[in-house]
């Protein structure tokens, strides 16, 4: 006990350093919902899984996954209701680099969407993968 009175800011730098691993981990795995691109491609194919890009249109036009829906995060409130034929479907959220994306990801697991996955490191991820991508517009 000693030790630790008069070594207290590196039990506090300890705790605190354990403490933002712990949330980082959680933060980064979405409870268990974010996948590689190549995880992402296995259930694109596999599954029909349904990609829904959440950036802002400059940035979806400089490339984004083949087939995938575009509604940015500004948007997702306004534009729920499209969301709607993929309650029961697996929906692949991506961004840049996953961070809007997981914000997205919990706002449609609490309007009932059973199957959403984060795409972890984003399209930065995907295109370092060597995955696809498109810059059709639509």
């Amino acid at each position: 006990m000693e030790f630790l009175q008069q070594n207290w800011y590196w039990a506090a730098m300890a705790a605190a350093s354990g403490a933002f691993l712990l949330f980082e981990t959680l933060r980064q795995q979405g409870g268990g919902t974010s996948l590689s691109s190549v995880q992402a491609t296995l259930m694109i194919n596999r599954e029909d899984a349904v990609v829904l890009d959440v950036r802002e249109q400059k940035e979806y036009y400089q490339g984004h996954i083949p087939n995938a829906k575009h509604i940015p995060v500004a948007a997702i409130d306004a534009r729920l209701k499209e969301l709607e034929p993929y309650k029961q479907t697996p929906v692949i959220v991506c961004c840049a680099v996953g961070s809007r994306s997981a914000g997205v990801m919990a706002k449609l697991k609490k309007q009932g969407f059973e199957k959403v996955f984060n795409l972890q490191g984003g399209i930065a991820a995907w295109q370092q993968a060597g995955q696809p991508v498109s810059r059709k517009r639509k």
